[in-house]
């Protein structure tokens, strides 16, 4: 019997290696990784250092690296910092 082939597959854009900037790789290096990943570094980032709106759980307050990331904002929500991110990658 043949197996189907039901498993996704993960989308290759994600998983293609990007280069942070000077600004983002203050936070999660400067070593080319995938999206998937460098997602992941910056939550362990903005979690080591408590930058957590503790009141609003969904915005994030940014330390003097992320400010520079986050166009100088001090506050971002979890959605507007994948947007403003985003603009700090090199494809």
């Amino acid at each position: 019997m043949a197996k189907s082939s039901s498993n996704k597959k993960p989308n290759a854009a994600f998983m293609k290696p990007v280069t942070p900037d000077a600004a983002l790789a203050a936070v999660v290096g400067a070593d080319p990784l995938p999206r998937t990943e460098l997602t992941k570094k910056l939550w362990d980032y903005i979690k080591s250092n408590d930058l957590q709106n503790p009141s609003n759980r969904r915005e994030i307050i940014a330390d003097a690296n992320l400010k520079a990331v986050f166009d100088g904002k001090e506050k971002v929500s979890m959605f507007e910092m994948t947007k403003l991110v985003s603009n700090h990658v090199v494809k």
